[in-house]
C-alpha cells in the first residue's frame, strides 16, 4: 500500500480561486482587502514568510502592506503601530510575524491587535470563540488542515485523532477544531509515555513538534491519514517534516509532503480569513447606515 498524497500547493490554488470571487464583490462594494504584516528585525526565515504571504495576497487581488521595523524596536513603538492599524479602516487583517525579539513580549502583542483583525486567531477573544465552537478566525495552520481533510473525505466524525505537539498555535486549535467536527483526540506531548500506543491508534495523525523525521512506520495505523505540519532543515540543507515520509507512506492512507503540503495552505487561510474580515468589516458598516 502506498499513501495518497495530499497536495497543498494544488488545493491552495482551488480554494483561493473559489474564494476569489468573493474578493471582486467586495471591490464592487468599493472595499479591497488589506493585510498588513509586521516583520521586526533582520530574520531571515521570517523575511521568506513573509515574501510568500504578501505576493499570496497580492496574487489574489488584496492589497497587502509589509511594515519593516528594525530589530531594536521598543514594545511600545510595535504596539503603537499596532494601534494605528487598529485605527485603520482601510486595513481588515494584522499580522505580526514570529518571532520577536526577545525584548518584546508575544503575549502584549497578541493582545493589542483588534480582535476583529486578528487574522492569525491568537488573540484571547478568538480564541475563547474557538473554544465555544463558534470560531471567527481560526488559527491558519489548524484550519488548513482541516480543509486538507475535508477535500480528501477524510470526516473525522467519531475518529480517533491524535495530535503530536501542544503549542497554542497549532497542537490546541487543532484539537479544538477536530472535537467540533466529532472526533475523539487525544494530546501529546514531550511527557507522554508510550507515544507509539497513542500515535498507532490513530486514525487521524497530525504531527507539528519540530523533531525531524521522529514518527516513522512503526509508530502509524494502516490507513490513517498523517498531517506532517513540521519543517526542519537538515545539516546538508535538505527540508523535511517530523514524519518520515519515505517509510510512512507505505502504511498511510493519505499523507502530506514537506515541503508542499501544509504550508502552502497555511498561508492561503491566512487570506481566506482576511477576506472574511474585510466582509465582516463593510457589514458593520452597513448595521450603522441602517440605523
Amino acid at each position: 500500500m502506498s499513501a495518497k498524497i495530499i497536495d497543498g500547493v494544488a488545493l491552495s490554488g482551488k480554494v483561493r480561486d473559489a474564494w476569489r470571487d468573493r474578493v471582486r464583490a467586495l471591490e464592487a462594494c468599493g472595499v479591497r482587502p488589506a493585510l498588513a504584516v509586521l516583520l521586526v528585525g533582520a530574520h531571515s526565515a521570517s523575511r521568506v514568510y513573509v515574501r510568500n504571504k504578501t505576493a499570496a495576497a497580492r496574487d489574489l487581488g488584496m492589497r497587502s502592506d509589509l511594515i519593516e521595523l528594525a530589530g531594536s524596536t521598543s514594545e511600545r513603538a510595535l504596539l503603537d503601530r499596532i494601534a494605528a492599524l487598529n485605527g485603520d479602516p482601510a486595513v481588515h487583517g494584522i499580522l505580526v510575524q514570529l518571532p520577536l525579539p526577545k525584548h518584546i513580549a508575544v503575549r502584549s502583542v497578541i493582545e493589542a491587535i483588534a480582535p476583529e483583525k486578528d487574522v492569525d486567531g491568537f488573540h484571547p477573544y478568538n480564541v475563547g470563540l474557538l473554544v465555544a465552537g463558534h470560531p471567527r478566525f481560526a488559527p491558519c495552520t489548524p484550519a488548513g488542515v482541516m480543509e486538507m481533510l475535508e477535500a480528501e473525505g477524510v470526516d473525522p466524525w467519531a475518529k480517533r485523532a491524535v495530535i503530536v505537539g501542544a503549542s497554542n498555535i497549532v497542537g490546541k486549535p487543532m484539537a479544538l477544531l477536530l472535537l467540533q467536527k466529532g472526533a475523539t483526540v487525544t494530546i501529546c506531548n514531550s511527557k507522554t509515555k508510550d507515544l507509539g500506543a497513542h500515535t498507532s491508534a490513530a486514525e487521524i495523525l497530525v504531527v507539528a513538534v519540530g523533531k525531524p523525521n521522529m514518527i516513522t512506520r512503526d509508530l502509524v495505523r494502516p490507513g490513517a491519514a498523517v498531517i506532517d505540519v513540521g519543517i526542519n532543515r537538515l545539516p546538508d540543507g535538505t527540508l523535511c517534516g517530523d514524519v518520515e515520509f519515505r517509510s510512512v507512506r507505505e502504511v498511510a492512507g493519505w499523507i502530506t509532503p514537506v515541503p508542499g503540503g501544509v504550508g502552502p495552505m497555511t498561508v492561503t487561510m491566512l487570506l481566506v480569513n482576511t477576506i472574511r474580515a474585510a466582509e465582516d468589516a463593510l457589514a458593520r458598516v452597513a448595521d450603522v447606515e441602517r440605523v
